[in-house]
């Protein structure tokens, strides 16, 4: 699998170590940067970066780390067809991976450790989409990301726009 990875300078080390491990393990790495733990840099500028890269078609997944992943991770959505997903563990790098999809994984440098980012890493490049159910869920989000309108018969209380709350399919 060809794999983009980028990271702020909070997510250096950990973003190295890790695309070490994924080399080692067969995998093609795609570097983005930064090169760097020593110079402050923002992190939307690598989010994007990794996230272009697998939307582009030259990545089939993408890898970001910054200090929580968060902010990564929120750049990194903003690029149309990425499912960029925070995750902490293998349930929620599994998860992300069976339900939602996702096709960049985030990690939080100061939040997980090596070895916990190491099994959450493995996990989302090793688990496939079940698709089915969630299948109807993602098509929604791409409706609204291409179109900007609501999925169909999608009502919402509260949202200054006269919809109702969404009552659950029979």
């Amino acid at each position: 699998m060809r794999i983009a990875v980028g990271s702020d300078h909070a997510g250096f080390d950990l973003k190295s170590a890790l695309a070490g491990h994924l080399a080692a393990g067969g995998h093609e790495v795609v570097d983005l940067g930064t090169d760097s733990p020593d110079f402050p840099v923002d992190y939307p500028v690598f989010g994007l970066a990794v996230a272009r890269a697998v939307a582009g078609g030259r990545a089939d997944r993408g890898l970001c780390v910054c200090g929580t992943g968060i902010g990564i991770g929120i750049a990194a959505n903003k690029v149309v067809g990425v499912r960029a997903a925070v995750v902490h563990d293998v349930t929620t790098a599994s998860l992300a991976r069976r339900h939602n999809d996702a096709n960049v994984v985030c990690l939080g440098a100061r939040i997980s450790g090596l070895a916990e980012a190491t099994d959450a890493v493995d996990t989302f490049f090793t688990t496939a989409y079940e698709g089915g159910r969630h299948q109807k869920r993602l098509d929604e989000i791409s409706q609204y990301e291409t179109s900007r309108t609501d999925p169909a018969g999608a009502t919402v209380a509260g949202t200054g726009d006269d919809h109702e709350r969404q009552q659950p399919s029979s």
